[in-house]
């Protein structure tokens, strides 16, 4: 077994995850969050100390509770980040309502509910912006998940079948590997 100051095997480095510096910046809080939150699930102390130190390192566990623990804690980030937006378009809707008195003409402090909006509305932007950087970073968070899973469930498989030297391990093709043969002929165009 390897110490607990090396670099886990199951690791990827999250500069090669396809993110920008600002949502690498999103995805190593969000692992030091989840981690000093517990991990989020049974056990999972040793898995969560793991992704902190990991991500300390720049680096993404492919581990499936670490990486279900971080695509929850996402979820919770995005949720709160809607409440917000919500809340602040529904304030830059009353912000156009008391520009104007009944009569429609514009109120004596319209500069000042004016710059209001403005405020608003670039708060309105960044959260946006934020939503959407959270949006990439658990969509990527999932997909490796996914490939995490798959892997463990490959590798139980392995395990519990024929090992590689069996020579009759050529008639392994019980476990269908839907991948391979599914050819999709969308990519056609009838005239």
């Amino acid at each position: 077994m390897s110490t607990s100051s090396h670099v886990p095997e199951n690791a990827v480095p999250d500069t090669q995850l396809g993110l920008s510096n600002e949502e690498i910046q999103l995805l190593r809080h969000g692992q030091q969050t989840v981690a000093a939150a517990g991990g989020g699930g049974g056990g999972g102390s040793t898995s969560s100390r793991a992704a902190s130190r990991a991500s300390s390192q720049g680096l993404l566990v492919m581990d499936p509770s670490s990486l279900a623990a971080l695509g929850r804690h996402f979820d919770r980030v995005m949720q709160r980040i809607q409440q917000q937006l919500e809340y602040l378009i529904e304030q830059s809707q009353q912000v156009n309502l008391e520009v104007y008195d009944r009569a429609g003409n514009l109120v004596d402090n319209a500069d000042r509910e004016i710059a209001r909006y403005h405020s608003l509305m670039a708060q309105i932007d960044e959260l946006e912006l934020d939503f959407d950087r959270i949006a990439h970073i658990r969509e990527i968070v999932a997909g490796f998940r996914q490939r995490a899973e798959d892997l463990e469930r490959e590798l139980e498989r392995s395990g519990s079948g024929s090992s590689r030297r069996d020579r009759h391990g050529h008639g392994h093709r019980h476990s269908s590997h839907r991948s391979h043969g599914h050819h999709s002929s969308s990519g056609r165009q009838r005239s």
